[in-house]
């Protein structure tokens, strides 16, 4: 069987080409017919750029971006139980094609038909910042900072809401993005560039600074900011991936000194087989998403910018990669793709 998918042949270059997969799925496997996928900007870009601590820079070009979709099972292995053909779906860590053989284990039915496709595309993408916030284990009535208002970002400042945290605090660049934070949940939006950031931290915070930061960034200058705003005590979880340490950090006066707590949240770092408190699995995590979503307490269609067809993937692509103002949320279009 022939289908579509991107994938970049070199750094700075995207394309759109046939590719084979399996006619029919094996015991354990789903094919599915791919609606939409998500653009994870943060991830792709690195890859897409080649830029250090990558897929790309340790094992080269090609490179299939994308891991995070949605669609509609069109036939399941002999051994699979709990799908059938027609079943709405979301998938994860599967690439931007428009079908796919995917592991059971890779694909969540979505039960309500309420969600619409194009939000369930953000399902696995979405588990990254629960986890991000879950290890920060924040207690109602803390403050949390979250640094960044990508897609990450705005998703964790939802979450924070939801988790009881007040203040809740959004740092961007962007305008655009503060404003939205601040309509998705945010008690406060500020620019990190303000010669006074720290301080419009500090005077919400009664002088204390945050209780707990949320760096999504993934800059390491952001993150030795967090180290001045962040209370005595205070955590840090570092959900953005910090792959260039371009910025020298003083642990003893920062870190050391004042008790702060530094907590790896990339999501590979989280338990497979069973959730316990602060340390959920994807599949746990998913679930919640889908429940948020079911329930109208997490939104997700604000921060969708764009729907793009997948042959113009390389313009998106160098758009994201080159536009001082990128947009949030981009979805690829596989609706009238085989």
């Amino acid at each position: 069987m022939k289908g579509k998918h991107i994938y970049f042949p070199e750094a700075g270059k995207a394309m759109l080409a046939d590719f084979d997969l399996p006619d029919t799925p094996g015991p354990e496997e789903v094919l599915v017919k791919t609606e939409y996928s998500l653009i994870s900007a943060g991830t792709e870009l690195a890859n897409f750029l080649n830029l250090p601590n990558t897929a790309t820079a340790h094992n080269g070009y090609p490179h299939r971006p994308g891991y995070s979709s949605s669609g509609r099972v069109l036939a399941v292995g002999s051994a699979v139980q709990n799908l059938q053909p027609g079943d709405r779906v979301a998938l994860s860590w599967r690439w931007h094609r428009s079908r796919d053989v995917a592991p059971v284990n890779k694909v969540t039915k979505v039960c309500d038909d309420a969600i619409d496709m194009q939000e369930a595309a953000f399902m696995h993408l979405s588990s990254f910042p629960f986890g991000g916030l879950r290890k920060l284990q924040v207690q109602m009535g803390e403050s949390v900072l979250i640094a960044g208002q990508g897609l990450l970002g705005i998703i964790a400042t939802q979450l924070a809401r939801l988790s009881g945290a007040v203040p809740v605090i959004a740092a961007d660049l962007n305008p655009e993005r503060r404003r939205l934070a601040l309509e998705l949940g945010a008690d406060y939006a500020f620019s990190p560039a303000d010669k006074d950031f720290c301080d419009q931290v500090l005077a919400v915070t009664g002088g204390k600074g945050v209780n707990a930061v949320v760096e999504v960034t993934g800059i390491a200058k952001a993150l030795r900011q967090a180290l001045e705003y962040v209370a005595r005590f205070g955590r840090i979880s570092l959900l953005g991936c910090t792959r260039i340490p371009d910025e020298p950090l003083n642990f003893y006066k920062y870190v050391h000194c004042r008790g702060i707590t530094l907590i790896g949240a990339h999501t590979m770092a989280r338990p497979s087989c069973e959730s316990h408190p602060g340390w959920w699995t994807e599949h746990d995590d998913y679930q919640t998403f889908l429940q948020y979503l079911s329930r109208g307490r997490l939104k997700i269609k604000p921060i969708i910018s764009a729907v793009r067809d997948p042959a113009d993937a390389n313009e998106v692509y160098n758009d994201l990669a080159h536009n001082p103002n990128p947009p949030l949320g981009v979805l690829f279009d596989w609706r009238n793709l085989e």
